[in-house]
């Protein structure tokens, strides 16, 4: 069933052949679209999308909220000098649970002294998920969208908060002549360049997850790492199946909004389990799809789950 892929990737990166079955699941999908033949919650994802610019249906309007959590004025893109944009996922705007993420990145990048400024209504979703489901029309128009924004502004780096936004607005959009990041690239940066300094202790074991869409999809593997490990007393482990082999938490894909028919051991139960035969306290990873799957398993063996810019704010 084409609506079981998480789009992770794998079977493209290892098909002997070039193949990219991956790209042949979309172009399934895409048909079945068509045809109006698919599940009816991806159908209702689809057309929130199409009214409110997000799956999860939100008012547009409530896209920037986020920024009242904070204790300093972000501002808007067009009143910044360097033209650098974070750019949020639909789910850090929308989902309590996540929306805590582009509030600790901002006050990180903050304390740096790195500017950026924001979209806030004028933001519309990335359409990563939206062409994974194969809605192909749909994802041109929030592409079109958001480079007629990025145009309009004189976006010059956009920070993307989750991979897989990233991945779509680097590899997805074209050559835009915009240099795009995740948020732990530039971190990472302004750690090694003393901007910001972990000085408080972490005591808990620690392990980190790969996500699909930041790792094997994109190699970035080191710059994560190197934030934990620049944590005073970390204890870092490792998954056996980790970096370019890394276990996917079947999050992606459109998979965020629907459950599968079909009984069997979740990759995030397993990865939970794999976690606690390790020894580790706490699960930590760079996405937020990452989070909310393995957080609902985890929480019912006992285990953390925290994105990474929450152990980072724990200890700056």
């Amino acid at each position: 069933m084409p609506w079981y892929c998480t789009a992770c990737n794998a079977c493209t990166i290892r098909c002997p052949r070039d193949v990219k079955p991956s790209e042949m699941i979309i172009e399934i999908r895409s048909s079945l679209v068509e045809n109006g033949d698919i599940p009816l919650a991806i159908q209702k994802a689809l057309e929130n999308t199409f009214v409110q610019k997000n799956p999860w249906g939100k008012p547009r309007s409530k896209r920037g909220e986020w920024v009242e959590k904070l204790d300093f004025k972000v501002p808007h893109i067009s009143e910044t000098k360097h033209k650098r944009l974070l750019f949020l996922c639909c789910v850090h705007a929308y989902d309590p649970r996540c929306m805590i993420i582009p509030v600790n990145v901002a006050q990180l990048l903050n304390k740096a002294g790195y500017e950026f400024g924001i979209l806030g209504e004028e933001e519309c979703c990335c359409g990563n998920e939206i062409r994974r489901i194969g809605e192909l029309g749909l994802f041109e128009e929030l592409m079109e969208e958001n480079k007629a924004n990025f145009k309009e502004y004189g976006v010059e780096e956009i920070i993307a908060l989750s991979p897989h936004c990233m991945n779509t607005l680097k590899n997805e959009y074209g050559d835009m002549g915009i240099k795009v990041m995740h948020y732990t690239e530039v971190l990472s940066n302004l750690i090694k360049e003393g901007l910001l300094k972990p000085e408080k202790t972490f005591e808990k074991e620690l392990i980190y997850h790969d996500p699909c869409f930041l790792g094997k999809q994109n190699k970035i593997f080191e710059q994560p790492r190197e934030i934990l490990n620049n944590i005073n007393n970390v204890k870092l482990k490792e998954f056996s199946r980790s970096r370019e082999i890394s276990l996917c938490c079947e999050g992606g894909g459109g998979r965020m909004f629907f459950e599968v028919e079909a009984q069997y051991k979740r990759n995030s139960e397993t990865r939970v389990e794999e976690a606690q035969e390790k020894g580790a306290e706490v699960i930590t990873t760079a996405c937020p799809f990452c989070v909310m799957t393995l957080e609902e398993k985890a929480v019912e063996k006992g285990l953390a789950v925290k994105e990474l810019s929450e152990i980072l704010m724990e200890v700056i």
